[in-house]
């Protein structure tokens, strides 16, 4: 077959990698512009990109797949299957038309629950239990379309997003390989709809929402804490003044004092008092300086010990 790939952050190289791997046949990868980052706004490749040129794959890079050009453009691949993974950019319905077999997705959930641009963090923070991800045949809806396979995977009580991110890309990886093994043996199933009456949205996560507050409960803040690790990294206040925490986990005090007090501090141990129970801090940041173990900071601080 001839694939065409679409992707662009870290999440689709792995599905990338497992293609190369299995010498599946990419005629081109497409991925978003190259684009600045930082103050010299120096222009850096996706992942995506870096990857593909490694492995001599042509890359394209549209401003968008809505104009007629780039829609020949793909036309002239004449692609059997696309694969799309965290591409970034809308498919509209000519593109999703043009393969001869059809335009599938990665999705890092499982659908209907988590459709959108953030299943992995809105899992961590809703505290499920289980995600996973999924192979699904593209429609123009945003994550609408039937499901082929999708696989579960346990969230830990400690699963950051990075690490349930890396988890998912290589079950994708796989599940991808999986779907094109039966594809080609003529023993894919047919996709099933989804049951869109248990739907529920990911929303792209916002800077705004890793300021948090002690009134809220120590389930909330940790889940946050992990579903915002590496970025943007969650922000509090601590004796008036904003700190980063990494790393966190629920204790249980029998204790009453006021959200936000320090109720337990030494040189080794910091605990807030949050709505319903305390949070135990493990890696912080402060402004300016890089991430620390609480061992590694209370012994500045011994005007905080209790």
């Amino acid at each position: 077959m001839r694939i065409v790939f679409c992707g662009t952050p870290e999440f689709s190289v792995e599905p990338l990698k497992q293609l190369v791997k299995n010498n599946h046949q990419v005629v081109a990868v497409y991925t978003q512009p190259d684009r600045g980052v930082g103050r010299g706004r120096k222009i850096q490749y996706s992942p995506v990109k870096e990857y593909a040129l490694e492995n001599n794959i042509p890359v394209i890079q549209p401003p968008s797949l809505r104009n007629a050009d780039a829609i020949q453009v793909l036309k002239d691949l004449k692609p059997d299957l696309m694969i799309v993974v965290a591409y970034g950019l809308i498919l509209p319905q000519a593109v999703l038309d043009i393969p001869t077999i059809s335009c599938w997705n990665i999705h890092a959930s499982l659908l209907p629950r988590w459709r959108g641009a953030a299943p992995i963090h809105r899992a961590l923070l809703a505290g499920d239990k289980t995600t996973g991800v999924g192979i699904m045949q593209m429609e123009a809806g945003l994550d609408t379309g039937p499901v082929y396979i999708q696989h579960e995977c346990q969230i830990a009580v400690d699963e950051t997003a990075q690490r349930l991110h890396d988890k998912l890309a290589i079950m994708g990886g796989y599940a991808l390989i999986e779907c094109i093994d039966l594809l080609t043996k003529n023993l894919l199933p047919n996709p099933i709809l989804q049951d869109s009456s248990n739907k529920t949205y990911a929303h792209k996560l916002e800077k705004s929402e890793s300021l948090i507050s002690w009134d809220e409960t120590a389930e909330q803040i940790d889940r946050k804490i992990r579903a915002f690790n590496p970025w943007p990294g969650v922000v509090a206040e601590i004796n008036d003044v904003s700190y980063k925490l990494w790393r966190a986990k629920v204790v249980k005090l029998d204790n009453n004092a006021k959200c936000g007090t320090i109720v337990k501090a030494d040189k080794n141990c910091l605990i807030i008092q949050c709505d319903n129970s305390q949070l135990q801090i493990e890696t912080i940041q402060k402004p300016g300086k890089k991430q620390m173990s609480i061992e590694q900071f209370m012994p500045s601080k011994t005007d905080w010990y209790t």
